[in-house]
């Protein structure tokens, strides 16, 4: 009984008794109190019990640091951890389970999730009429790649070929199949081009738009879901851009959709990616 008035008298311990108080109090305590005063109940969303811990160990750290000789006691239990060889199967317990819980963490954080979002969004939502290119106005309705009755078409498909690999593959795939470097790193993951439901149902100039205008072009039926595809606009000159869109018909084996047989379809609405 004496030794347990120590431990609930030493500030280490007080500061983790407080924030284990504030922890059940941010995620059960604020979701099941509601219900008690008559009000409907609702999770906690994970950001702000982060955000709460946050000021409560903040706070916390104030406190014990406010006094110098708390703040002495308070790094008693660390310093002897660290170098006590009395505690040197905790220490190393400690060195072993502290990487792996940030690792898994952090993977729970970013790993892809394949759940439908809350509402419906649009597959392929339907491109602007008419965009700016670099400033420049450029029509899209009707737009045909202009590479296909200009030049060589074995220079456009080289070009296309080095865009890609630049630029594309990380994420796309060496297989175009959407199963690049860092493709599990986001979500929804990038599309695969091999597949006929993607660059076979749309018109070169939907292309066109979505590699341009990137992720961030996207318009408000295409959400909730987030693309992290870029602004390639920013990157590659608009011939950069048709020359891979030749090559990824090209090495697909698809052909791109007609603009009159695209104008009368219906959309498709589901849960799915966006190029």
């Amino acid at each position: 009984m004496t030794r347990l008035r120590e431990v609930l008298r030493h500030p280490f311990w007080q500061a983790v008794i407080l924030l284990v108080v504030a922890y059940a109090l941010f995620t059960v305590g604020i979701a099941y109190l509601p219900p008690l005063l008559g009000a409907p109940s609702a999770p906690v969303p994970a950001s702000v019990v982060t955000e709460y811990m946050f000021i409560a160990i903040v706070g916390v750290l104030i406190f014990v640091s406010s006094d110098e000789q708390r703040w002495q006691r308070f790094k008693e239990p660390i310093g002897d951890t660290l170098v006590r060889d009395d505690r040197r199967v905790l220490r190393t317990t400690f060195l072993v389970a502290i990487p792996i819980l940030l690792g898994f963490a952090t993977y729970q954080q970013t790993r892809p999730r394949v759940s439908a979002p809350i509402q419906l969004r649009s597959i392929h939502p339907a491109p602007p009429g008419q965009i700016t290119f670099r400033g420049k106005p450029m029509q899209l309705t009707g737009l045909a790649n202009p590479l296909r009755q200009r030049g060589s078409m074995d220079a456009h498909l080289a070009t296309g070929k080095r865009v890609y690999y630049q630029n594309c593959l990380p994420c796309h795939g060496d297989r175009l199949d959407g199963q690049g470097h860092y493709a599990h790193g986001f979500s929804p993951a990038p599309l695969s081009f091999a597949d006929n439901g993607t660059i076979a149902q749309l018109t070169e100039s939907f292309v066109f738009w979505r590699i341009a205008k990137g992720g961030p072009g996207l318009p408000r039926e295409g959400t909730p879901w987030n693309s992290a595809m870029p602004v390639w606009e920013n990157f590659l000159t608009e011939d950069e851009i048709w020359s891979v869109i030749l090559f990824l018909y090209k090495q697909t084996g698809w052909q791109p959709r007609r603009e009159a047989a695209a104008e009368g379809a219906p959309k498709t609405a589901g849960a799915g990616g966006t190029p």
